[in-house]
């Protein structure tokens, strides 16, 4: 091999071992980005919930939550924690709307969902 085509077949070896193949963040190709690998296995997992689960023992096997609030209604507590579940605005921020609710009263699980909190009546 001639130094001419030796030079020039390590000049493009060096050119393209810096490159980077970027996917986007809507999943093609069969990548998932960190919020869908999320929000899958919140699904996942709230999907085999059972009532009466303890609100510890949510915390330690869905870790913490988005939104976590906490209220008081006739000397009992409620805690409410929300796991993103769902994207509904491509803008980077999760928000309450893209999330499922998670019902706790006095610490054990009472229900989930939209219909479980408003259940709540606060």
């Amino acid at each position: 091999m001639n130094k001419f085509a030796l030079v020039a077949l390590f000049g493009l070896s060096l050119g393209l071992s810096g490159c980077v193949i970027s996917v986007d963040g809507d999943g093609k190709y069969g990548h998932h980005s960190d919020w869908q690998d999320k929000e899958q296995k919140n699904r996942k997992y709230i999907s085999r919930l059972q009532i009466d689960v303890s609100y510890d023992e949510i915390l330690n096997r869905m870790g913490i939550a988005d939104f976590n609030e906490f209220y008081t209604k006739d000397n009992d507590t409620y805690q409410v924690l929300y796991y993103r579940t769902q994207r509904i605005e491509g803008d980077g921020v999760t928000t309450k709307n893209e999330c499922t609710p998670l019902v706790f009263k006095n610490s054990a699980l009472v229900g989930w969902g939209e219909t479980a909190f408003k259940g709540i009546s606060i």
